[in-house]
C-alpha cells in the first residue's frame, strides 16, 4: 500500500529540522550535544563561602570526569537576587546555572520588590549539599543550655546581642527564629565581614551566635567559645556531646543550610536531567565527599523534583519567619 504522503528522498531530515527551527533548537538534539561549550555557575556570594566552595568542588570533578569546562562567577549581594536575576534572565539552554543557598529561600520575604521568584523563574536541578549551624556563646555568658540562654535573655530584655554575617544570612534568620520561639528581645548585630562578627563574639562584644560549624570547631575545642546546641537532627562528629536543638526543646530550629543548583525556567527537561545525573554522579565520588566534609558539608543529591518540593517548603518557612519577626530590608 502506498502511503497517502511521502517526503521526497532525502527530505525527511530537512523537514524535521525545519519544524525544529534547526537542529540546534531541538530540545532532544540540544540534550544529546550538551554541553558543547563552557558552562558558567553564578555564585551569589563571595569566594570561600559555602556556595562558592561547593560549586568549585563539583566543577572540578565534572571537568575531571566529563571533560566539561565550567567557569565560576561570583556575584554577591541583594540577598542572592543579583546572581539569581542574572541566571533567570539568561537563555534557557543549560549554560547558565545559579548556585543558591538557604538565603535565597528567604529572598521573597526579605525583598518583595526584587523581581525574582525562586519557584517560577528557575528549573531546579539538584540539592547538592547540606550543612548545619552551632549555637555558640562567649564563655562569660551564664548559660550552658538553650533554655538557660532563653531565660537569661528573658530576664534582661534587649540587653543580649547576637551576631551575624549580615541581614538575611542563616545566622540572622535562625537567630530570629530563636527569639520568636520564646518571645525574646535580643539585639541583632549584623556585620558585612564574617571574620569581624566572629572576632567581636570572641572579645565579648556580642553574647551569642548561630554559626556554621567549620570556623568555630577549634574555638569550641579550646574553650574560647562554648557550644550549646547544633541545628542538625543528630549529634555532629565535630561537636561530640553537644546536644541538638530538638533534644533541648527547640525542634523548629533544626534548620539545614544547603547549596543547590538551578537553571533558568523553560530549560529543556532533558538538559536539566543531564546535569542532575552528572552532579549526582560527582557527589558519589569519594574525593568529592572528603572535600565537602572538610568544609563542613554533607552530600544530599537526589532528583530535581525532590529539590523543587524542598525549595517550596523552605520558601514557605522563611516567608512566615520574616513576616512574624517583622524583618524589613531596604529594597
Amino acid at each position: 500500500m502506498t502511503p497517502a504522503f511521502q517526503f521526497p528522498n532525502g527530505a525527511i531530515l530537512g523537514a524535521l529540522l525545519a519544524l525544529c527551527g534547526g537542529a540546534a533548537l531541538c530540545p532532544d538534539a540540544r540534550a544529546q550535544q550538551y554541553p558543547s561549550r563552557p558552562i558558567r555557575i553564578v555564585v551569589p556570594s563571595a569566594p570561600s563561602t559555602p556556595p562558592d566552595m561547593v560549586s568549585r568542588i563539583l566543577a572540578n570533578e565534572l571537568q575531571r570526569a566529563k571533560g566539561w569546562t565550567i567557569v565560576i562567577e561570583n556575584k554577591a549581594g541583594g540577598v542572592q537576587t543579583i546572581a539569581g536575576r542574572d541566571v533567570a534572565q539568561s537563555a534557557p539552554d543549560g549554560y547558565s546555572i545559579f548556585a543558591p543557598s538557604m538565603v535565597s529561600a528567604a529572598a521573597r520575604g526579605l525583598l518583595p520588590n526584587a523581581r525574582l521568584d525562586m519557584e517560577t523563574d528557575f528549573a531546579p536541578v539538584i540539592k547538592a549539599t547540606v550543612s548545619y549551624n552551632v549555637l555558640v556563646v562567649h564563655p562569660a555568658v551564664q548559660a550552658n543550655t538553650m533554655a538557660e540562654l532563653a531565660a537569661l535573655a528573658a530576664k534582661n530584655p534587649g540587653k543580649l546581642n547576637y551576631a551575624s554575617g549580615g541581614f538575611g544570612t542563616p545566622a540572622h534568620l535562625i537567630g530570629e527564629m530563636f527569639k520568636l520561639d520564646r518571645g525574646l528581645e535580643a539585639s541583632h548585630v549584623p556585620y558585612q565581614q564574617f571574620p569581624q562578627a566572629l572576632s567581636d563574639l570572641l572579645s565579648g562584644v556580642n553574647d551569642y551566635m548561630f554559626v556554621t560549624t567549620l570556623p568555630v570547631t577549634q574555638l569550641v575545642a579550646t574553650g574560647k567559645l562554648r557550644a550549646l546546641a547544633v541545628t542538625s537532627s543528630k549529634e555532629l562528629d565535630a561537636f561530640k556531646g553537644v546536644p541538638t536543638v530538638a533534644q533541648q526543646g527547640f525542634p523548629q530550629l533544626a534548620i539545614e543550610d544547603w547549596v543547590g543548583f538551578m537553571m533558568p525556567a523553560r530549560t529543556p527537561p532533558a538538559i536539566v536531567g543531564a546535569m542532575n545525573a552528572a552532579m549526582n554522579e560527582a557527589l558519589q565520588n569519594a574525593e568529592v565527599r572528603q572535600s565537602l566534609s572538610r568544609i563542613g558539608a554533607e552530600v544530599s543529591g537526589g532528583a530535581a523534583a525532590e529539590f523543587a518540593s524542598f525549595l517550596a517548603s523552605q520558601i514557605k518557612l522563611w516567608d512566615k519567619t520574616v513576616k512574624d519577626a517583622n524583618i524589613k530590608l531596604a529594597n
